[in-house]
């Protein structure tokens, strides 16, 4: 075990007791003795600057600004070191929840998929069928893809409040714009 040696440290305890008095106090030490307290400071102890602690502009936030500091660029974990067996089992076990994971996420594309044809298939029979009364073909088709009322009265989608492009903007948004 190490053992760690500070001179500062032990020139700090009152090991020495004051002349005449048989007591020893920090006061005294420092009456007595005014730089051996800091034994390798240039400044006196009035002098030196204070640690600001409370003081000063946004010191609720210093400890959570540290932290996110701190936990900015972290480090990926060592990779695992295990024996073959366990190496075997671990991989086994990723395998099987890998595949799991494709299952699940077949499963749902099929059922997608069985959803849209259904739309498909019932929005290419309104497109075949007869209207009523007078209306031609394609009439029921044109109404039940109607957008009316939707977005609000006489409103446009948001997806024209744009136009569409290839590239996005120059300024993604203006910060500046005012109504």
């Amino acid at each position: 075990m190490p053992f760690h040696f500070s001179l500062g440290g032990l020139l700090a305890r009152p090991a020495v007791t004051a002349p005449f008095t048989g007591t020893t106090t920090t006061a005294s030490l420092r009456a007595l003795f005014p730089n051996i307290l800091r034994p390798f400071s240039t400044t006196p102890a009035s002098q030196k600057r204070k640690k600001k602690g409370k003081e000063g502009p946004g010191h609720e936030f210093r400890h959570r600004v540290a932290k996110l500091r701190g936990n900015l660029h972290g480090y990926a974990p060592p990779p695992l070191r295990m024996a073959r067996n366990r190496w075997l089992r671990h991989w086994t076990i990723h395998r099987a929840w890998q595949l799991h994971q494709r299952r699940v996420r077949e499963s749902l594309e099929r059922e997608r998929m069985r959803m849209h044809q259904g739309m498909h298939s019932a929005c290419e029979e309104l497109r075949v069928t007869e209207g009523p009364g007078l209306k031609g073909e394609g009439y029921l088709y044109r109404v039940a893809l109607e957008k009316k009322g939707l977005y609000g009265l006489n409103a446009v989608p948001i997806e024209y409040a744009r136009l569409q492009t290839e590239t996005p903007a120059r300024i993604a948004w203006d910060h500046d714009w005012k109504r």
